[in-house]
């Protein structure tokens, strides 16, 4: 078996896989203050809820957009699960081309997702992640990653927001009944959602100029349903994407 994690800076997601298939997933908060010894006996209580013991893991695979946090999360996956995770870089061998201009600025998680939607999608392709930021990455038919374009992340957007406007409350992220809205909370519903949708919908035409008509569209990430039910400008929506990814990065590296 084997266990992939997403370390990001407000989710923790991880998964199990028994070869091509998804077993168990889950995505926690990530907790900055965690220490090696609490991360490690978190996953020993994961895996434990589906009946595996450590030793049935083959391997462990990790991406990581938190510095400060890789080195406790690999310190616990080797003293409590007694295996040694591969931790993605673009150094690694991989099914696609990265062209960005210093390719290991690129985000761990962009890599997964590329090589996941390479992998089983093919390109030209936009890929969206929905996360702390919201980042739109660009794939084309060659399997070349190009760049994309990030921007704040819709909840994080939304706590910018509320925590510099004294009288705008705290709302939940869901579509108001209306575009318009009528009341405070609704018309702060209508200016979230529906503006990450424009927003989503104006940089995938732009992305379309770029790569072609043909190019599809992928979402993924822990907001994903919140803009992908409001739009049909996304044609998959997968929220383990990443997890998948890591899944073949680790097959292409063992």
């Amino acid at each position: 078996m084997l266990l992939t994690i997403d370390l990001g800076n407000t989710n923790l997601t991880i998964g199990l896989y028994q070869e091509k298939t998804l077993l168990a997933h889950w995505r926690l908060a990530t907790d900055h203050q965690r220490m090696p010894d609490e991360y490690g006996l978190q996953l020993h209580s994961l895996l434990h809820t589906c009946e595996c013991n450590e030793e049935e893991l083959d391997g462990i695979v990790l991406s990581s957009v938190v510095p400060q946090l890789t080195e406790r999360v690999e310190q616990a996956c080797e003293d409590h699960l007694h295996l040694e995770p591969l931790t993605v870089t673009s150094d690694l061998k991989l099914n696609i081309k990265i062209l960005y201009d210093n390719p290991q600025a690129v985000g761990a998680d962009r890599i997964a997702d590329a090589v996941a939607v390479t992998e089983r999608f093919g390109g030209p392709a936009c890929i969206i992640d929905f996360g702390t930021a919201t980042t739109f990455n660009a794939l084309t038919a060659d399997a070349e990653y190009l760049g994309g374009a990030i921007m704040p992340g819709i909840g994080t957007a939304a706590e910018a927001l509320i925590s510099h406007a004294a009288k705008l409350p705290a709302v939940e992220l869901k579509a108001p009944p209306s575009v318009i809205g009528s009341n405070t909370q609704h018309a702060l519903q209508a200016g979230l959602i529906y503006g990450y949708v424009a927003m989503v919908e104006g940089l995938v035409s732009r992305f379309r100029e770029k790569l072609g008509q043909e190019m599809k569209v992928i979402a993924t990430g822990g907001h994903v349903s919140k803009i992908a039910d409001n739009t049909t400008a996304i044609d998959i929506v997968d929220p383990w994407l990443t997890l998948d990814g890591l899944r073949l990065i680790w097959n292409m590296n063992r």
